[in-house]
C-alpha cells in the first residue's frame, strides 16, 4: 500500500482508480460493512464512507443528517421527536437494523426505488446480490458500523478509505480531531482519505496532520482550482459527476471547461475522483480526460469499463 501522500507534481495512482460509493452501495445497504466487503468483489481499490459522531461522541458510519431512511429507527424508537444521528447514543443506535430498508427497496418498480436504484438492472441484480446476500439484509442483522470497524476491516481487506467528514453543527469542532486520533491509533495514515464539503475541516485535518491525505470536496467547479488546492496542501480534488450539474454535454463550453479543470488539478499534483459516476459512457470520456478515479455506485460498471 503506497502512501496517499508520497506524490509529487505530474506523479498519479498507477491507472484509474474505482472507488465503491458508500461501498458498493447498488448491491449491499449503503455504509455499512457488508457493502464494503462487496466492494472487494468488482476488484475496487477504495471504498468511500460516511462518518458522524453519535450523542457521546462515537464515530459511526452514516451518511444522512436523519436515521429513517437507512434504519428501522422510528420502529425501534416510535416515541422519539427528532431522528438525528447526533440525538443517539451508540448504544441506541448499535440495535438498529441497517439492512432491511435495502431489500425492501429491490422488492420496488424500478421508478418507484430511490434514485440511485433506479438504474439497477435485473441483470446486475441477479448477479451481484445472490439469495444468501438477501437473507442477511432483510435479518436486521446488518448494523451500523463504527468508523474503528470499517478501518479495521480496510486494513484486513487491504482496501484504501476515503473517509468524508458529516459535519454536525453541534460537534464540528470535535469530529476532524476524532477522525485523525484514530486513524494514527489505528496505523491507516498511508491507506486513508479524508474529505469534506466544508472545507474549514480540512484545514483543520491539515493542521493536526502532514501524514494524511485530504480531498477538496465539492459539487462545483471552482474558480482558480490549481491555486487553491495547494493553499489547503491537498491531495486531492473530488470533483461532482458533471451530468449531475449542467445538460449540454462535454463538447459545450462548459463540457469543455470542466474537463479542462480536471487537467489543470492534475498538473498540481492532485489525484482528481469524480462521483457519483454511474453512467458508462460518462466514465469513458472521464478517463480519457485523465481522471485519476472513478466514485460510483456500480463499481461493476467501472470494471467493465477499465477493462475495455
Amino acid at each position: 500500500m503506497s502512501n496517499l501522500r508520497s506524490r509529487k507534481p505530474g506523479q498519479y495512482p498507477a491507472g484509474v482508480l474505482n472507488i465503491a460509493h458508500r461501498g458498493a452501495c447498488a448491491f449491499a445497504p449503503e455504509n455499512t460493512l457488508a457493502a464494503f466487503e462487496k466492494s472487494k468483489t468488482f476488484g475496487c481499490q477504495m471504498f468511500e464512507m460516511d462518518v458522524r459522531m453519535s450523542k457521546d461522541k462515537e464515530l459511526v458510519v452514516h451518511h444522512d443528517d436523519q436515521l429513517t431512511r437507512c434504519t428501522d429507527v422510528k420502529a425501534k424508537f416510535p416515541e422519539r421527536s427528532s431522528y438525528h444521528v447526533s440525538d443517539f447514543t451508540y448504544d441506541e443506535l448499535s440495535i438498529l437494523d441497517a439492512g432491511s430498508w435495502y431489500v425492501e427497496q429491490l422488492s420496488l418498480p424500478c421508478p418507484q426505488r430511490q434514485d440511485f436504484l433506479q438504474t439497477l438492472t435485473d441483470e446486475e441484480l441477479a448477479r451481484f446480490v445472490n439469495p444468501q446476500d438477501y437473507a442477511l439484509y432483510a435479518s436486521g442483522a446488518i448494523k451500523l458500523p463504527t468508523l474503528k470497524q470499517t478501518l479495521e476491516f480496510a486494513k484486513d481487506a487491504d482496501l484504501m478509505v476515503n473517509i468524508e467528514l458529516k459535519t454536525q453543527k453541534q460537534m464540528d469542532s470535535g469530529l476532524a480531531n476524532a477522525v485523525v486520533k484514530l486513524v494514527e491509533f489505528l496505523g491507516c495514515d498511508q491507506r486513508v482519505l479524508i474529505s469534506c464539503f466544508d472545507h474549514e475541516q480540512l484545514v483543520k485535518v491539515r493542521q493536526l496532520t502532514n501524514n494524511i491525505a485530504i480531498g477538496v470536496l465539492t459539487g462545483d467547479r471552482l474558480p482558480n482550482p490549481t491555486e487553491y488546492l495547494q493553499s489547503l496542501d491537498a491531495d486531492a480534488y473530488n470533483l461532482g459527476c458533471y451530468r449531475d450539474y449542467e445538460t449540454m454535454g462535454f463538447n459545450s463550453i462548459d463540457g469543455k471547461l470542466y474537463l479542462s479543470e480536471i487537467n489543470n488539478a492534475r498538473k498540481s499534483g492532485c489525484s482528481v475522483n469524480i462521483w457519483t459516476c454511474n453512467d458508462k459512457e460518462e466514465m469513458r470520456q472521464l478517463i480519457a480526460a485523465g481522471v485519476t478515479g472513478l466514485i460510483s455506485d456500480y463499481p461493476n460498471r467501472v470494471r467493465d469499463v477499465l477493462a475495455e
